[in-house]
């Protein structure tokens, strides 16, 4: 027994002493949520039709509100909707735009066309 306990002194502690030890970083992404404020400030300007673009900007202010917050996951939420409004208000005041223009021109070649045959009517008196 005596040999036995001098063997396990002679190996002793182990050799290292430093232990290994790991180190965790966190990093965090900061996730970039796109607010589309201007966007929705333009289309409430110019291309208000069915008040689409005043309601794309109130979802773009509360996608802010919510940045400024730290709620990423509810401004995602509001910029999605915003984007959606944004899309939506761009399409139908182009169309709305086109439409408008192509009345006006077809009105006025109509009005130039009865206006001309009464000015003939005229003519014949």
């Amino acid at each position: 027994m005596h040999k036995e306990e001098h063997e396990v002194s002679v190996l002793g502690p182990p050799h290292s002493t430093i232990l290994p030890r790991s180190t965790m970083i966190n990093i965090q992404s900061e996730t970039s949520v796109p607010d589309h404020i201007v966007w929705s400030l333009f289309n409430t300007i110019f291309l208000n039709w069915c008040c689409l673009g005043f309601i794309a900007f109130a979802y773009s202010m509360k996608s802010r509100d919510r940045k400024m917050v730290g709620n990423m996951t509810g401004a995602q939420a509001y910029a999605s909707t915003a984007k959606c409004l944004n899309i939506s208000a761009l399409i139908v005041g182009i169309l709305m735009t086109i439409g408008f223009i192509l009345l006006l021109v077809f009105g006025s070649v109509a009005i130039y066309h009865i206006m001309l045959q009464i000015i003939q009517e005229k003519q014949r008196y």
